[in-house]
């Protein structure tokens, strides 16, 4: 804030202000702009929750708009070949009627009981597709409407820290400033970008695991309905593929909450926890992980354990995305004192200091990194990266055990 009233007049002057110099004046002016500041950092928080929920609701919006354009797709095809289906039945079972004579009784249920089914299939197959299209166009208002509260609040985003910076910071070099404060726009909107596209993840989990098997379990749940009085056995095997769906979304579900936050780090310890998702990302990415630890590492450490595995999750998924490494080695070591991690690849390395310097830009790796670095350091440790280009990158991380934090 301004220091004294001398200051204060001085770059009110620069800007083209001139006031007569009484500490009645100055101070109620001070107070003013205390206030004002205090006023516009409260909202600043409030319009940032704004921009996060309407990107939120945008981004699943298109998610939302864009699979259930594609099921009406595919129901209005399943449509019209059950209609094609329904019409050829009735005509057969119009052909087993007009000869009933010709035709066993049991080919005249026959007839029947499909031409019944079909009715059935159709009827729920229309019904679907029109609460389909209903749910498209209330999903279509909302996306225009979500789209401009998105732009209202990026304007405001804007326009907050500018005032914010202007009122508290050194008008004499505003030039500086507004960069700065540029750059702390693009690190807001680049933790809420971040934050988002792993929101955007985890709802695309959701929605294309348990989700979709929720749908299809009430699919079946309804023809069960119908069925159920026409034809026991074809209810029966419903049911059986309906019990299978849910065994199917029971899966998924676990899977999803082992990658929000694996349970088995509070059950089990970090160990298991790291042996498990290790397996699993072999399986998925054909690398070699080779993990070591020493005995004492098994005592849980509370806030470290978690530390230490966010950050093996986020090197090897840069691995993954980046490194074009075919072999990974791991280790934990625990002195009493402090947990020992490296983690080294073979692959091609790149310019550290770029990538964190460019973590204002559009570059996940440096955002990553820089996101590694503040979890060790909020727990009072150490953090060094070293990577040369096409001789692999290692990351060592050091915590103390005793670290008040770190209980």
């Amino acid at each position: 804030m301004l220091n004294n009233s001398n200051e204060l007049s001085n770059k009110l002057e620069k800007c083209g202000v001139k006031m007569k110099y009484t500490s009645v004046s100055i101070s109620r002016l001070e107070q003013i702009i205390k206030n004002t500041v205090k006023t516009i950092d409260e909202s600043k928080q409030q319009i940032y929750d704004i921009y996060e929920q309407a990107h939120t609701e945008l981004l699943e919006l298109k998610e939302d708009l864009h699979t259930i354009n594609k099921r009406i797709t595919e129901t209005i095809q399943g449509t019209e070949q059950l209609e094609i289906l329904e019409k050829k039945s009735r005509r057969d079972l119009m052909e087993v009627s007009r000869n009933f004579c010709y035709y066993t009784e049991e080919d005249i249920e026959k007839a029947y009981d499909t031409a019944k089914n079909y009715q059935v299939q159709l009827a729920l197959k229309r019904e679907q597709e029109q609460q389909m299209i209903q749910k498209r166009k209330e999903i279509e208002k909302r996306l225009r409407h979500t789209q401009k509260i998105l732009e209202m609040a990026q304007n405001l985003i804007s326009h907050v820290a500018v005032a914010m910076d202007f009122l508290t910071g050194d008008l004499s070099s505003l030039g500086e400033t507004m960069e700065d404060i540029h750059q702390k726009e693009l690190m807001g909107i680049r933790i809420i970008r971040a934050q988002e596209e792993e929101r955007q993840r985890i709802a695309r989990d959701i929605h294309d695991g348990p989700a979709q098997s929720m749908s299809n379990i009430v699919l079946k749940a309804e023809i069960c309905e119908k069925l159920i009085d026409l034809d026991m056995n074809k209810t029966k095997a419903e049911l059986k593929e309906l019990k299978e769906l849910v065994r199917c979304s029971l899966r998924e579900i676990r899977k999803i909450i082992f990658d929000l936050r694996p349970m088995s780090l509070d059950d089990l310890g970090l160990i298991p926890t790291i042996q498990r998702y290790l397996a699993n990302y072999k399986t998925d990415t054909s690398i070699d992980v080779v993990f070591n630890y020493n005995d004492e590492i098994k005592e849980s450490r509370g806030l470290v354990d978690v530390a230490l595995f966010r950050i093996i999750q986020e090197a090897l998924s840069n691995v993954k995305k980046y490194s074009k490494a075919d072999r990974v080695i791991i280790t934990i070591n625990n002195d009493g004192e402090t947990v020992t991690m490296k983690i080294k690849d073979n692959g091609v390395g790149f310019d550290v200091d770029r990538a964190l310097k460019e973590i204002y830009l559009d570059d996940m790796r440096g955002f990553g990194l820089h996101s590694m670095k503040q979890r060790v350091e909020l727990l009072n440790g150490f953090f060094n990266i070293k990577s040369i280009v096409d001789k692999g990158t290692e990351i060592t991380v050091k915590i103390p055990i005793n670290s008040r934090k770190g209980v």
